[in-house]
């Protein structure tokens, strides 16, 4: 026997309900009457099926009001009971949701959350966040819109219109998370001054609730004195006082007369939690290592990473999907090596996968659309033209074509559906040319080549442009830097870096470029360079924890543990932080 909720039985249904067939009542939304058969809207809606037991009814036509319900949300309930489908749009998703929410149709409010789930963004996702918080069905949606304002900040404070329209006890719940995704604080203190600017005389009060939400001892000191200390609303509250006068020692380290709360102290200068850990991972100090070092964005220091790979590894490669690290190749001072082994981030556990083709030491590794790419390298006997490709939802690799050139020591990163390998060496020579490799025709393409030879450099896409660092052009180290347009194939010379360097780590955190470590001609180095692209200048930041060369860093984002791969804040965070995962 056919089940009743078949999409055929429904089908059927349907027909009969729009040729007007053997429906028994009718459904009436603001004046609009919709016939329909009692028992399809019964088996959709608890709410139904009490309605039609209730005397809410004029028992000689059949037919039932829907109080507050407009006809083309109603229609689409009565779609939805005979199709198990509705036309979602962006224009009706939140009435719909709310509606089936009340008429407790649980597979269209799950509909409704699986569509803004597809479209949120920062336009939206302070909406989406309001709306969800009181369906206990929409908490998964709720949660993650809530992690997208989060991470996003600044992108929904420049796009968001319903960022002025939070209410005081949402928008202070925001700016005091840790999680907070923010550069500067300086961002936070302009949000308030924004939000509380489109309400002024109603909310100007608020400024003594939410300035002490804000790092005030994390800006600049001429950013706090210009702009937060003379603020005419600051200076007119003076509940705002002893928040300025602890935002002042923490930048002044002065000693003031009068009480100052630890409490406020620490909470003012406390880093928030950084959306993105840079890993620095393997590579070569005083012979192969396993150390593994995390760089906490938001405190300006690096961090030890206990779970190391019990195998040393120098010129290895490393790449990011999902929650693992790959570990691609390498070189332990005796064997030159095809395995590839990842490590799982959350539980900070390593496992074996399928080995590569060819044994690939000074290997070059990209990721583009959920692949592995493995480059070129040297296997022991020869360097190598080969490449192949890792999937790992089957955990196989498949040979690619081969490059043009053999390269070693080269780099590699993709941009806009293709990867770029950049320099190397031949074996006799260092190299000026680059190539990229398109996975639709299976086919690598030379490209301009660089202005310098370039081997052991850094390779790492941003913003449209391809960038060439550092490196060994034959006869010294190099600390010039280059990038490439594809649109263009032109390269042109960018700012260059402090520190001379060759094999080392490379890779783009906060829209800024890392150089991490290497070999500056004379031995092993920790020195960290930061390139800021609008600015076009590098600048140092914390040296590693140890001097290596021969590393690998990748980037991962958004780990539920991240606070285990950050600098400690203290004890009290550490729980808040794990309570709320």
């Amino acid at each position: 026997m056919e089940n009743f909720n078949s999409p055929t039985a429904l089908n059927v249904f349907d027909e009969a309900r729009l040729l007007g067939e053997h429906t028994d009542l009718i459904i009436r939304a603001n004046g609009t009457e919709f016939q329909v058969h009692k028992i399809i809207m019964c088996a959709c809606s608890p709410y139904f099926r009490v309605l039609f037991s209730s005397k809410w009814t004029s028992t000689a036509e059949h037919t039932y009001d829907i109080p507050e319900m407009s006809p083309d949300i109603l229609y689409l309930i009565i779609q939805y009971a005979y199709t198990r489908s509705a036309l979602i749009t962006a224009e009706n998703v939140l009435k719909l949701l709310v509606t089936a929410d009340q008429l407790l149709i649980s597979g269209l409010v799950a509909a409704c959350c699986q569509f803004l789930d597809t479209h949120l963004g920062p336009e939206n996702c302070i909406g989406i966040h309001m709306i969800t918080k009181d369906f206990h069905s929409c908490s998964k949606l709720h949660h993650k819109a809530k992690r997208f304002i989060l991470q996003h900040f600044e992108n929904v404070l420049q796009v968001s219109e319903e960022f002025l329209e939070l209410p005081l006890e949402e928008l202070e719940e925001i700016i005091d998370d840790n999680k907070l995704n923010v550069r500067h604080e300086e961002v936070v203190f302009e949000a308030i001054l924004h939000w509380i600017d489109h309400e002024p005389e109603s909310r100007r009060k608020h400024i003594a609730t939410l300035l002490p939400k804000v790092r005030l001892g994390l800006m600049t000191l001429q950013y706090f004195m210009d702009n937060v200390k003379h603020n005419p609303l600051v200076m007119e509250n003076e509940a705002c006082k002893p928040v300025i006068l602890s935002a002042m020692k923490a930048l002044f380290d002065f000693q003031f007369d009068g009480p100052i709360s630890s409490e406020l102290l620490h909470r003012l200068t406390r880093p928030r939690l950084p959306s993105a850990i840079l890993l620095a991972i393997g590579g070569w100090s005083n012979g192969p290592t396993n150390e593994i070092e995390a760089f906490d964005m938001r405190a300006e220091q690096w961090v030890n990473v206990n779970e190391v790979d019990e195998r040393s590894t120098a010129y290895l490669g490393t790449a990011v999907l999902e929650e693992f690290v790959y570990c691609i190749g390498g070189y332990d001072s005796v064997e030159y090596f095809n395995n590839v082994r990842k490590f799982n981030l959350i539980t900070q556990t390593w496992h074996e996968v399928a080995p590569m083709y060819e044994r690939r030491c000074y290997v070059s590794v990209a990721v583009l659309d959920g692949l592995i790419y493995a480059i070129g390298g040297f296997d022991g006997l020869e360097r190598l033209n080969s490449a192949e490709c890792y999937n790992p939802d089957t955990n196989q690799w498949t040979l690619t074509a081969q490059m043009n050139e053999r390269r070693s020591d080269a780099s590699a990163s993709s941009l806009q559906g293709k990867v770029y390998i950049c320099g190397g060496f031949t074996g006799t020579e260092c190299l000026f040319s680059a190539e990229c490799f398109n996975p639709q025709t299976n086919q690598w393409t030379l490209i301009a080549p660089m202005r310098s030879r370039r081997s052991g450099l850094g390779v790492i896409a941003y913003d449209g442009l391809v960038y060439a660092v550092g490196g060994f052009d034959g006869a010294s180290r190099l600390r010039t830097a280059e990038a490439y347009n594809p649109l263009t194939n032109i390269w042109r010379d960018v700012a260059s870096m402090h520190k001379t360097r060759s094999n080392f780590g490379i890779e783009v955190v906060d829209d800024q470029l890392f150089a991490v470590g290497g070999f500056d001609g004379s031995g092993t180095i920790s020195d960290v360079d930061c390139y800021d692209v609008e600015m076009d200048e590098w600048y140092s930041v914390n040296k590693a924890s140890i001097s290596r060369s021969a590393l690998s860093c990748c980037v991962a984002t958004g780990l539920p543990n991240i606070i285990q791969y950050v600098a400690q804040r203290d004890a009290v965070q550490i729980q808040d932080e794990s309570d709320n995962e």
